[in-house]
């Protein structure tokens, strides 16, 4: 299992194991677990640092609280990896975050002690409310705990369960994990407030006037006091309760405590030094692309503001950060606001690009309906991470943004073959002052295309053909583009000549590079990264339009199933998706023979 001396971490089976332990062992395990969990990432990768930072919590929580009769959950899931060790899930961290493997985060499906699943922040305390009134229903007596921390109190879906639970004033557990980080260092007033509860230079918490009884701040590493703590917690009705816990991103190992982002998120590594192999002559990534297009646009245009949700070197803009500060914004766990932020910004007279990862851009839909598209503001939105993006699994893909913001009026949609013509459209996007437009673009690096120094915007929905051919046409959307040229290379081997485009626009759709595709083949596959009802169906509504599939055209839409894909490398997730070159070489195959 390990090459660790680990002898009563061996003996652990599940919670029950821990009620029987004293304080003594119960210290000595949190110790054993750490190193096994140095160990066990190091060979898989993942959210280490976040993690090392709960040992001694969650050792208290299970050792006290009767999980899974007591109800705890986690927010967001990646502070999770000792509780799914210590819920009897030790051997699966060998495949953690693997195609087949255990969950980078808490996952219903997964065990009886995840009693809600995660991987976006903030949705803790909401949920734990709504066990609790379920228990009250049924005339249960259990304890429901939330665990919310690693920068998820900056999300604003926590302050209104918090003003909720205050109304209702259950028996109510909340837990912060106050470490001061996200992916980046907190952000925000309520970080100012908590520094002040921590040096005791105020009073009254924000939590009390809220209705929560305070308890804190507290030492999140001292088993012995948290355990006392939560026995007393345990033994009677406690309606609502805030405990803060102080506690140390990355504790306990040296190289997680010396790094800037306290090790959040790492590949695999050296357990012994922490080291982590760095690629070779790899090309830029496009997260990179897009912070220097940025940077060089907003030196010489002092409207330019770059707006992200926690995500600042996440989305590339540390080096805007570090040049221009007064021109990066980070709003913290907050995309809603994020948006609006935005649009005000706009409304104001400025030129905002507000970068968020595809899944949490989900998160401020409405924002973008209601605040953006309606006022017709030019937001630019940068969506990262489009796509499939692997480890993180279904929570973290980008599915659905192509079809959320075509449907909206007023919105140019772009996406991005590669990374030159990421920094083509980022140009094209600054110059947009007449409405919203939005670029998605994937996780990692480029193809290695060559980027113009100075590079030029482009027209407004026009896409381009790469290859001409007879037999069939590819028109793909975005950065699967590199796997349709493989596939055009695989068909061509057999003697089928295909028509390669790549459309640039979903929205406004190049129709008479459609029309030319129709007129000159007899089946056309249009092709993109992104969940039904997306791309694919832009181009099947112009076809229905205009009539032709009456004209016997052979029309196939490629893009993601409809059905959730669990986490593995991005290659095999598009892989199961039917998505990889030979999959769609031998989808136009059928259909040219049928």
């Amino acid at each position: 299992m390990t090459d660790l001396a680990t002898p009563l971490l061996d003996r652990i089976e599940g919670p029950p194991d821990l009620r029987a332990l004293s304080l003594h062992q119960l210290e000595t395990l949190a110790r054993e677990l750490r190193a096994d969990i140095v160990h066990s990432v190091s060979r898989t990768g993942g959210h280490l640092g976040a993690s090392l930072g709960v040992v001694e919590l969650t050792v208290a929580l299970h050792s006290v609280f009767e999980t899974p009769e007591d109800v705890v959950i986690w927010d967001v899931g990646h502070q999770a990896y000792p509780h799914k060790i210590l819920t009897g899930r030790r051997v699966g961290m060998a495949r953690l975050r693997q195609k087949d493997g255990l969950s980078g985060f808490t996952k219903r499906a997964e065990s009886e002690h995840d009693p809600f699943g995660a991987g976006h922040a903030g949705t803790s305390i909401s949920a734990a409310l709504g066990f609790g009134v379920a228990r009250d229903h049924q005339g249960l007596s259990h304890k429901v705990v939330a665990v919310i921390g690693d920068g998820s109190m900056s999300a604003g879906m926590a302050y209104e369960a918090l003003n909720h639970a205050g109304e209702l004033a259950q028996d109510l557990i909340v837990v912060l994990n106050d470490n001061t980080m996200s992916i980046d260092p907190a952000v925000g007033a309520l970080t100012r407030h908590l520094d002040e509860l921590k040096a005791g230079t105020t009073d009254r918490s924000l939590f009390e006037a809220l209705g929560f009884r305070y308890i804190g701040p507290l030492d999140g590493h001292d088993l012995a006091a948290l355990r006392a703590l939560f026995l007393e917690l345990k033994a009677a009705p406690t309606g609502p309760v805030f405990v803060h816990c102080v506690t140390q991103k990355g504790k306990g190992y040296a190289p997680a405590e010396a790094a800037e982002d306290r090790y959040h998120g790492v590949g695999k590594y050296d357990p012994e030094s922490g080291a982590q192999p760095t690629p070779k002559n790899t090309p830029p990534t496009y997260s990179q692309v897009f912070g220097k297009t940025l940077l060089s646009l907003a030196e010489d245009d002092p409207s330019i503001i770059a707006i992200s949700a926690a995500m600042i070197s996440g989305t590339g803009l540390s080096e805007m950060l570090s040049k221009l500060p007064n021109r990066v914004y980070d709003t913290g766990i907050a995309e809603q606001h994020a948006v609006t932020f935005a649009a005000g910004a706009a409304a104001g007279g400025l030129r905002p690009f507000c970068a968020l990862y595809s899944c949490f851009l989900q998160r401020g839909y409405d924002q973008v309906i209601h605040d953006v598209a309606i006022q017709n503001l030019p937001v630019r939105f940068c969506i990262d991470r489009a796509g499939l993006v692997g480890a993180d699994g279904a929570t973290h893909a980008g599915a659905y943004d192509i079809g959320m913001l075509a449907a909206l009026p007023n919105m140019t949609v772009m996406a991005a073959a590669d990374e030159a013509e990421l920094a083509r459209m980022i140009v094209t996007m600054a110059g947009l002052d007449d409405g919203p437009s939005a670029v998605r673009y994937p996780r990692g690096p480029g193809t290695g295309a060559a980027i113009d120094p100075s590079p030029q915007a482009i027209e407004i929905g026009k896409g381009r053909v790469l290859r001409k051919g007879k037999d069939a046409a590819i028109l793909s959307f975005g950065a699967h583009l590199a796997e349709a040229e493989r596939a055009c290379a695989l068909l061509q081997a057999d003697g089928i000549d295909v028509t390669l485009a790549d459309a640039r626009f979903a929205k406004p759709l190049d129709t008479a590079l459609v029309d030319d595709l129709v007129q000159n083949h007899h089946a056309l596959f249009a092709l993109e990264q992104g969940a039904r009802l997306g791309f694919g169906a832009i181009v099947l509504e112009h076809l229905a339009a205009t009539g032709a599939p009456q004209t016997g055209l052979k029309v196939q839409t490629l893009c993601l199933p409809d059905r959730f894909l669990d986490q593995a490398t991005p290659t095999e997730m598009y892989e199961e998706a039917g998505l990889s070159a030979e999959q769609i070489a031998a989808r136009i195959k059928t259909a040219i023979a049928r």
